[in-house]
């Protein structure tokens, strides 16, 4: 693909960036987020992860002329039919809160018994804005919504997703942990090698 040495990141989430920077750190490539050119972010129009991620990417492409990656996720719920699926940002409208956000899901499966859920993660490079041929991986992540939040990392619905495994919701553990086993660490490990090979 030729030799990557600068990328925008089609996000303004603090957490998300602060990730991607982590896990890209090995390839030594100069990540910038899409507001250092005051880019908008994108329309998030489409009902699937994949054809948002490829939207904003192009769309952080062409503004800036550089390489683009955009990542599309959320937490989809068993027992909510998939939701709040790819309306996770803004689940309890806007403006957008995590914690309203939060509350909003808890309050949904009240008297549920099914738990289980989902983090799912797309992740979208291009090369140019026009790119026929872009770069597309992804991630999930099992575990379970509880009602009390637990733990301080982490973003989003991170303090109610229990990971059984570890016994801690994915807001206790450590960055580094989080970054291996994570639905946006998997994608991104995904990309990492594919670079790698070049």
């Amino acid at each position: 693909m030729g030799e990557l040495t600068k990328l925008v990141i089609a996000s303004n989430n603090p957490g998300k960036l602060r990730e991607i920077d982590e896990l890209l750190a090995p390839l030594a490539i100069d990540v910038v987020s899409q507001s250092d050119y005051s880019i908008s972010e994108a329309e998030e129009p489409h009902v699937t992860f994949v054809e948002n991620a490829l939207t904003k990417a192009r769309h952080a492409s062409r503004c800036s002329g550089l390489p683009a990656l955009a990542d599309d996720s959320g937490i989809c719920v068993m027992a909510l039919g998939g939701a709040p699926g790819v309306n996770s940002a803004r689940y309890a409208g806007e403006p957008r809160s995590d914690a309203s956000n939060n509350r909003k899901l808890v309050e949904a499966l009240q008297g549920r018994t099914n738990r289980r859920a989902y983090y799912y993660c797309v992740i979208v490079l291009v090369r140019h804005a026009d790119d026929p041929q872009p770069i597309i991986v992804d991630g999930s992540w099992y575990g379970e919504i509880v009602d009390e939040p637990r733990g301080t990392g982490g973003f989003g619905y991170d303090p109610h997703f229990l990971l059984s495994e570890w016994n801690k919701t994915s807001a206790e553990l450590t960055a580094e942990q989080k970054n291996r086993i994570s639905h946006r660490g998997q994608a991104l490990a995904k990309l990492v090698d594919i670079l790698r090979k070049g």
